[in-house]
């Protein structure tokens, strides 16, 4: 259609899609004093998957929009860390988020949340920040007739079926992974071979809950044919999902309450945590859905005038509950990007190079990560966690994996100085290094020796810069980048700068 059929506007951003990333990268954009557009196609609140956070959305990337203190008071059951019941050794073993000194004490918890109620808290706080948000718009088609290659916006129909279009300098696509436009970068997604799964899951009321303090964290337990995921969502809501390898598919065919039946009586330890549970059959928890979880990639994640995040950009295999992390992380790279260049301090190729160079790295570790993860699980005479001791001198493999499934590597450290911050670390840092040398010698499993991976330390290294910098400023030193020649961000994380 032409851009003068129908309603015709222009805007500085158009973003398609009102999730966790796409509220986030209006509220980074609208914060700057842009004007932003924001389509959701359907009316909020909606049901959604991806119950648990991780801390970095929470304290990082929520507390640099603003919401983070509403997200605080509206009762989202705590997350500590996670609890798992994988592998050789026959007892459920957790993990807590305050093992690393990356994540403060104030900040060593994220959140289950139910999808309905925490998107809507972001994109109500994405218009109160001034972003134009309509709901029951859905995007139809990016505007790309000038001949220059850019995209210049996109058309659209409201929920009368009128048609409009928006010209824009920059469209953000992060409707998902059904997205109508991400393959308008010109790019295709790529399919990881490895993780090729299908996901069967539902909503019971008064299941059981781990021992405190500890009753918040996300239960995954492996069983023959896959694993399964236990949230809970409240007190007594829970989100539970049995997650099977492609080769079992025909598991969860035909009558899905008999499949789903079936698959929770292969895995005792699911089965105890449900006896006296009722599955939910009425309102949005009411059905049994399934989900393909097919890992990809696209093999770009941006041309001239559109960007993608979320999981229209990538999706990785869900067990350490990842998707708003790299929705909300892109969402603030992307961000950058584009105030960069709307400000006219950076050029676009500069600007989006370093916005999919991160963006990549980020994906890459969690990626890497779970194949070794999945690769000693399947062949269980190399089991991945090397019990009873640490063989790695600099004592970083075990901050370095509850970083990466704390997402801190686009966190803040939310504390009120730099010498709180300082001396909170050493004393953090002292306590880790005793509890790696306890580790070593008690008769727990460890998973050291598997985080020792080059591409895992290197998503480490922008955790504290960044997690410290998005609270406190310039005010922590000078830092520095990511990349050879990569760019740093501005003092109010908003912007990419050049290093000093």
């Amino acid at each position: 259609m032409s851009s003068t059929e129908g309603i015709s506007e222009e805007a500085h951003v158009v973003v398609v899609g009102g999730g966790p990333g796409g509220s986030t990268l209006a509220t980074l954009i609208a914060m700057r004093g842009h004007r932003v557009v924001l389509l959701e196609k359907e009316k909020f609140p909606r049901w959604q998957i991806g119950e648990s956070l991780l801390p970095s959305t929470v304290h990082g990337v929520c507390r640099l929009t603003g919401v983070a203190d509403e997200l605080a008071k509206a009762g989202f059951t705590k997350k500590k860390g996670g609890t798992m019941r994988w592998g050789a050794n026959p007892e459920p073993w957790t993990f807590s988020f305050s093992a690393s000194p990356r994540i403060t004490s104030e900040t060593s918890h994220a959140y289950q949340v139910e999808r309905s109620r925490f998107d809507q808290i972001l994109l109500d706080h994405a218009r109160h920040t001034g972003v134009d948000v309509r709901e029951q718009h859905a995007v139809v088609d990016v505007i790309d007739g000038d001949g220059d290659g850019r995209v210049h916006g996109v058309t659209y129909t409201d929920a009368e079926g009128s048609r409009g279009t928006i010209r824009a300098r920059y469209v953000v696509d992060a409707s998902g992974n059904k997205s109508r436009i991400h393959q308008r970068v010109g790019a295709t997604r790529e399919y990881s071979e490895f993780f090729r799964s299908l996901a069967l899951f539902g909503y019971f009321e008064n299941g059981k809950r781990l021992p405190e303090p500890n009753s918040g964290n996300i239960l995954c337990a492996a069983f023959d044919s896959g694993w399964f995921w236990y949230i809970p969502l409240s007190p007594t809501l829970t989100s539970v999902g049995a997650v099977v390898r492609r080769e079992l598919a025909d598991k969860i065919q035909g009558d899905p309450e008999e499949a789903f039946t079936s698959l929770i009586a292969e895995c005792p330890l699911i089965t105890e945590y449900l006896q006296g549970a009722t599955r939910v059959t009425e309102g949005q928890y009411g059905q049994l859905r399934v989900r393909k979880d097919y890992s990809y990639a696209n093999t770009r994640f941006w041309r001239p005038g559109m960007a993608l995040i979320g999981d229209a950009a990538c999706f990785i295999d869900p067990i350490f509950s990842s998707g708003v992390h790299l929705a909300t992380y892109g969402a603030l790279l992307a961000a950058r990007s584009i105030n960069s260049v709307l400000a006219g301090t950076l050029d676009e190729d500069t600007a989006f190079r370093e916005f999919e160079r991160r963006y990549r790295r980020e994906y890459s570790a969690f990626h890497d990560f779970l194949v070794s993860f999945y690769n000693l699980h399947v062949n269980e005479t190399s089991y991945f966690w090397s019990a009873k001791k640490v063989t790695d001198s600099n004592s970083s493999a075990l901050e370095s994996f509850v970083s990466l499934v704390g997402g801190v590597s686009s966190g803040e450290a939310a504390l009120a100085t730099p010498k709180t911050l300082a001396e909170r670390y050493k004393s953090q840092s002292s306590e880790f290094a005793a509890a790696v040398d306890e580790l070593a010698g008690s008769e727990e499993p460890s998973i050291l020796p598997l985080m020792r991976a080059q591409v895992v330390r290197d998503a480490m290294q922008q955790g504290a810069n960044e997690q410290i910098r998005a609270h406190l400023g310039s005010g922590i030193g000078p830092e520095t980048p990511l990349f050879d020649g990569g760019l740093i961000a501005s003092p109010d994380g908003l912007s990419w700068s050049p290093p000093a």
